[in-house]
């Protein structure tokens, strides 16, 4: 089938947490015979900080990020598709696109692809006027990166036709063993932009720690951070690009994950970095969420903390031996059943069965 997908950014991390998720998935969906063009406007410098090369797996478009542009970009997308995907955070004319795509007209089959769902909720709840109230009974799926039951039900109760979490998930050809890098040899490792929701948990559970245990050592990567007041122990190294994830998650005794409020306080919403710090063999401690047994068993293949004082406390206490256990355990997880190879087929599936019904009901 011919995807066109718009998104945010499939060649640039750059102030773009979702890019491995958009890579590892279509991918792995293109292997499967699918046609992927993906469209993304030159918006936030993130064309003058690519990580890769337009792939071969997958055209990529670059629109301006004007009102002509993506007009022009959605009625090409229109010319030559089957499935029209809208993924949430484009970050310039998310309303109009949304809009857009909804109004499409059937056979082709108009997706609404949500990477950050429990915010999207959120917001909607607290807005009676929202454009996606209107829109969503519009498209013929939602997928979501995460969420669970919760926002299932939550998408299906605004008149949704169907909603499937397609959790985040590993690439074993980008997130690999490698040997570690100086520049982010640490105790405790954290990568992640700085967001508004994201900053008050990084206070609570990194900084603070770091706090605790003044004579170890803790790197905070990610963009935004570098007029961030933290403690003497705290090395701020800007944005990490995926070429040196891996060596990032090797580098340090551990890495941990921290969820923005919205995902932590819904659950069900493991980020992308749970998956590729595993891959990496990294040891990883991650805030207390509900579903985490769902993925990966606490105690054994992953560390669970519910605020700085237990990430202290299992810095203090963790030997390198068991770390390293730790995460070979969760590593062996992570590549028996959480791969993108295994969501590419999950979503494959689902879009044959829309096909099938969109051309029984011609």
């Amino acid at each position: 089938m011919r995807i066109a997908f718009f998104g945010s950014s499939l060649v640039s991390s750059y102030w773009n947490g979702a890019a491995t998720y958009y890579r590892g998935l279509l991918k792995q969906l293109a292997l499967l015979g699918h046609d992927i063009t993906f469209y993304e406007p030159d918006a936030f410098s993130r064309q003058q900080n690519r990580d890769i090369a337009d792939p071969s797996w997958a055209k990529v478009t670059v629109y301006p990020a004007t009102a002509d542009g993506w007009q022009q970009a959605v009625s090409k997308a229109l010319r030559a598709t089957d499935v029209l995907v809208k993924a949430s955070g484009v970050g310039v004319f998310d309303i109009e696109l949304e809009q857009a795509v909804a109004a499409a007209s059937p056979p082709i089959l108009r997706i609404y692809w949500d990477v950050d769902a429990p915010a999207t909720l959120e917001a909607i709840s607290n807005d009676p006027g929202h454009h996606l109230r209107q829109a969503i009974p519009r498209y013929d799926m939602v997928f979501t990166y995460g969420g669970g039951e919760p926002v299932v039900a939550g998408y299906l109760s605004l008149g949704a036709h169907q909603c499937v979490p397609i959790y985040n998930a590993l690439d074993p050809e980008t997130h690999f063993r490698v040997a570690g890098d100086p520049k982010f040899s640490c105790d405790l490792g954290f990568l992640g932009n700085r967001l508004p929701d994201r900053e008050a948990r990084v206070d609570a559970f990194l900084l603070h720690a770091a706090r605790l245990l003044p004579d170890r050592l803790f790197v905070l990567g990610g963009a935004g951070w570098d007029d961030k007041v933290v403690p003497a122990n705290v090395r701020c190294v800007g944005h990490v690009g995926t070429a040196d994830h891996n060596a990032f998650f090797a580098s340090g005794l551990m890495t941990l994950n921290i969820n923005r409020d919205s995902m932590a306080r819904n659950g069900f919403s493991p980020p992308t970095r749970v998956f590729e710090a595993l891959g990496a063999a990294a040891c990883l401690i991650t805030d207390q969420w509900d579903g985490i047994g769902r993925f990966l068993e606490p105690d054994r293949e992953v560390l669970v903390a519910s605020g700085g004082d237990e990430v202290a406390h299992i810095v203090q206490a963790l030997t390198p031996a068991r770390a390293r256990k730790i995460a070979e355990a969760g590593r062996r997880r992570i590549l028996a059943h959480h791969t993108y190879a295994k969501r590419a087929l999950q979503v494959d599936r689902i879009l044959k069965g829309l096909s099938a019904r969109s051309e029984a009901a011609e």
